[in-house]
């Protein structure tokens, strides 16, 4: 868990300074209109959509846009027909990478995502050849800055978290798949922020990686992380802390 919960707060920090939001707003309108095709437009009744738009609000993303990604899953208004497809792979160390895509092309999804593994010394996989490694789980991250790790501890289990993670001043919430929403709205009762909270893909084993390999898989991840048609990566590295330092 602990190389997870280091890159969730990396890729935050980094989000914080990211001068890029017209392509973070354009993966997020992505996946509330696919939210919305598969599972109805009422966020009341679409567990998925109602997250999407969670996020998309915390992001700052304006309501208009919100519904008009909304009415396009729906068919109200004309859009693009994205296909999901999660590509398997290995970066360097042999660190395992699951790559969850929204896309209208797969040649050219697939040629991008092939192009940056090779390219930083990873390589695509099979089907299947990773995703054995990593369990689906819901993340909920709040500021451990000011609460009480015991008393956030407490809560969470009470409302059927699985664990708590305190690391680098952040608190880590991991919650099955379908307790998810239950231990959100429990903490938001009992006057707890959230800072965000997603689905993740949480790796079961980890791998230490050395400085070099921690340099190249960074350097994957992100250009994944910045390619129009990747949604999430997860991965099963965990990072040493100098190591960090040196390589961000």
């Amino acid at each position: 868990m602990s190389g997870h919960s280091k890159w969730a707060t990396i890729k935050r920090k980094k989000a914080a300074t990211d001068a890029k939001r017209g392509k973070i707003f354009t993966k997020l309108i992505r996946e509330i209109t696919v939210a919305a095709r598969d599972g109805g437009g009422d966020p009341n009744f679409n567990p998925r959509l109602r997250l999407a738009v969670e996020t998309a609000k915390a992001g700052n993303m304006p309501s208009d846009n919100i519904t008009r990604a909304i009415k396009k899953g729906t068919g109200d208004l004309e859009g693009v027909s994205y296909e999901e497809i999660v590509y398997e792979g290995y970066g360097p160390g042999g660190v395992a990478l699951y790559i969850e895509a929204l896309t209208d092309n797969q040649n050219r999804t697939v040629a991008d995502i092939r192009h940056i593994l090779i390219k930083n010394s990873g390589s695509l996989g099979t089907a299947g050849s990773v995703g054995w490694q990593f369990d689906r789980k819901g993340m909920i991250y709040l500021d451990g800055t000011y609460l009480d790790e015991e008393t956030v501890f407490d809560l969470a289990i009470e409302a059927g978290a699985d664990d708590v993670v305190l690391e680098d001043e952040e608190i880590a919430v991991i919650t099955g798949v379908e307790q998810f929403h239950g231990v959100q709205e429990y903490l938001k009762e009992s006057s707890i922020a959230i800072g965000k909270a997603e689905l993740s893909w949480v790796p079961k084993n980890e791998i230490l990686v050395n400085a070099d390999d921690a340099k190249r898989l960074l350097k994957i991840i992100e250009a994944l992380e910045d390619c129009d048609d990747v949604q999430q990566v997860s991965s099963n590295a965990d990072f040493d802390e100098k190591i960090l330092d040196q390589v961000i």
